[in-house]
């Protein structure tokens, strides 16, 4: 069995640190849990362990869990922005298009009233 298979069967972030032998402060997992578990799977997402041994893929995710813990000890979840809500909250808001009429419109709107 594979550490992802391992991984897929935890149900919380403290049994993904636990599991993975990563040091923790209950403080910062209590107001990050989602946030850290999120950021993990994207390193993960980014890095390839698909084709490592089991031993490198642990000590991969183990250092990826520790980096995604340290950016939420060095910032708060709301600065991380790594859901997709907290992203859209701070995207530049598009201005809305104006309306167009073409002139032509209004010149057969004219004459079909007569």
């Amino acid at each position: 069995m594979s550490i992802l298979d391992d991984l897929r069967k935890l149900s919380t972030a403290e049994e993904f640190f636990d599991a993975l032998d990563v040091k923790y402060d209950p403080a910062v997992i209590r107001v990050a849990r989602l946030h850290i578990l999120r950021r993990m799977g994207e390193y993960l997402h980014q890095g390839s362990i698909a084709d490592a041994s089991d031993a490198d893929a642990r000590s991969a995710c183990r250092e990826f869990l520790a980096k995604a813990y340290a950016d939420f000890v060095a910032s708060s979840p709301i600065e991380q922005r790594v859901f997709k809500v907290l992203k859209d909250a701070v995207k530049p808001v598009e201005e809305p298009k104006k309306p167009f009429v073409p002139l032509s419109l209004l010149i057969n709107a004219d004459t079909k009233s007569l």
